[in-house]
């Protein structure tokens, strides 16, 4: 039978991945409330393009639209999707812990089902940071469409 100085320590050890776990949903959800900023800016955009209220290039404007358009949807469904497993990472985190200490107090228990939570846990939270990096390469390529864009119609003006 471990020592209970040993469950505790393992019923704890889960608190710095929950800990960890909250910070990046914290920052996923700026980031969702940014893409969803965007999105709304986009709107507001396309409908003045389509009063015809536009200025040149009307082409190179609307074609980066809809890419950027195209890009936070992906950016939004990503960070949804990670969002909703950080949720679940902290869920089975708080199970891990839980099942820990039942691991004691049930000796029939199997050693198994703390593990087992525990890995499924760190596992998910390890693919919930892989979609936030996913997210993050895609945000850097839309601003660099943008800074593109930017030096385009500088590079235009500069040759009037």
């Amino acid at each position: 039978m471990p020592e209970p100085i040993e469950v505790l320590g393992a019923m704890i050890t889960p608190a710095v991945l929950i800990s960890a776990a909250a910070l990046l949903i914290l920052s996923t959800s700026n980031r969702l409330g940014r893409v969803i900023d965007r999105i709304r800016l986009l709107i507001a955009e396309c409908e003045r393009l389509a009063t015809g209220q536009h200025t040149p290039p009307e082409n190179e404007k609307h074609a980066l639209m809809l890419d950027q358009v195209e890009n936070l949807l992906r950016r939004l469904l990503l960070l949804r999707t990670a969002v909703t497993g950080l949720y679940v990472t902290i869920t089975l985190l708080v199970a891990t812990s839980i099942a820990t200490g039942l691991f004691v107090l049930v000796p029939r228990m199997t050693a198994w089902v703390p593990i087992g939570v525990g890995l499924a846990g760190a596992i998910l939270f390890l693919y919930c940071i892989t979609l936030l990096v996913r997210e993050a390469a895609l945000a850097v390529r839309a601003t660099i469409q943008e800074v593109d864009y930017i030096h385009k119609l500088l590079a235009r003006q500069e040759r009037r």
